[in-house]
């Protein structure tokens, strides 16, 4: 059965803006009640991983601002006055049960760096396995203002993490209650879906824009997230975050919201280097493609051009369809670019290719 959680041993549940907030300040009343719940689920075996929104709407609160600033220079000071009274207010809640907490601010050059990663990976395991709960957010106070360091949205972050901590189940918790088979907002007869099998090119059309005043989040930044967390063979439930229970229902079965159904797991390697923010880009020839597509190593001699400074074990991208971990830094693949295996052997004093097909992505539908 779809809905049956009972297996489930692993959660990362994500708390939208919209839904922890009250007001211009933070609901205690929620936060109390949602710690309640995490740590009931923790007594029964589970371990649990939050992933929290809401520091720059709370800095924003404290400012006196009536609206999410776009400025970034406003934004990062809003999410380094938000953060601490973020965190405190869960240190405060889960406190009262004597459940540690522990706070991660995440970038995206972390989780795309494998040591980082495998370092990170590591320290949410202890935290775990001392019986303490991960508390994930983005860093907004240095993320955003590079592209290259953020997420975009807590969502996407919510479903990296269930995928690299291989979560059997991610909640994502917000001020939409279900997907729905047309915008609820426009169509009065609209009707939730209580279960999607499959993401399909008219769902994801259909998605709409963001919603409230101080999130970032909407329909297709969620179903985004769903389409990261199902590689790693994890369910995905999007339910409203102001349900009583919600959290303790969803894990009891009952349906409440939309259930997205997970694909077999990936390989966690192949997750980190799909989900990854590539380096640098390689433009190769229709021979070389080819041979990345029939399961064969990419060799120096099908490479045309590199884009980009990256590391020797850098993640990076190909014509746009394919990821690979190079063996080769940008610079050494500048000097064997078109050489073939001689001419890299008299370079190198050794043959050797650029990745091999355990090292390669597929962002081809099917293909991955």
């Amino acid at each position: 059965m779809s809905r049956d959680f009972s297996q489930v041993k692993r959660l990362v549940v994500k708390v939208g803006t919209a839904t922890v907030s009250k007001g211009s300040g933070i609901d205690r009343d929620y936060v109390d009640d949602m710690a309640a719940q995490l740590v009931d689920l923790q007594k029964s075996g589970r371990q649990v991983l939050l992933v929290t929104s809401g520091a720059i709407g709370l800095g924003a609160g404290e400012l006196g601002l009536q609206e999410r600033p776009t400025d970034v220079r406003m934004r990062q000071a809003c999410a380094a006055i938000g953060q601490p009274t973020l965190m405190n207010e869960y240190k405060r809640a889960f406190g009262v049960f004597q459940v540690p907490v522990g706070q991660i601010l995440l970038t995206n050059d972390v989780l795309s760096d494998r040591q980082s990663y495998l370092n990170l990976r590591s320290t949410v395991e202890t935290i775990l396995n001392l019986g303490g709960i991960p508390v994930f957010n983005e860093n907004d106070a240095i993320s955003i203002s590079e592209i290259s360091r953020a997420f975009g949205d807590n969502d996407r972050l919510s479903a990296l993490v269930a995928s690299k901590v291989d979560a059997d189940l991610l909640i994502i918790l917000s001020d939409v209650d279900a997907l729905y088979d047309k915008d609820p907002r426009k169509f009065p007869d609209a009707k939730p879906i209580p279960e999607v099998a499959k993401i399909t090119p008219e769902i994801i059309e259909g998605a709409g824009a963001a919603g409230s005043a101080f999130s970032t989040g909407g329909m297709r930044t969620k179903i985004r997230a769903v389409l990261i967390a199902e590689k790693g063979g994890c369910t995905t439930v999007l339910a409203h975050g102001r349900e009583p229970n919600v959290v303790t229902r969803i894990l009891g079965g009952e349906t409440l919201g939309t259930v997205f159904l997970a694909k077999p797991r990936m390989k966690n390697r192949l997750r980190w280097i799909l989900n990854s923010l590539p380096q640098g880009e390689l433009t190769v020839d229709e021979g070389a493609l080819e041979a990345l597509y029939h399961r064969k190593s990419l060799l120096p001699r099908g490479v045309t051009a590199v884009e980009g400074e990256f590391e020797k074990g850098s993640v990076v991208l190909v014509n746009g369809r394919v990821k690979l971990v190079s063996k080769f830094s940008s610079d050494e693949l500048r000097q064997l670019a078109g050489k073939n295996s001689l001419e890299v052997a008299q370079i190198l004093g050794r043959k050797d290719v650029i990745a091999r097909p355990e090292d390669t992505v597929f962002l081809d539908p099917g293909m991955s």
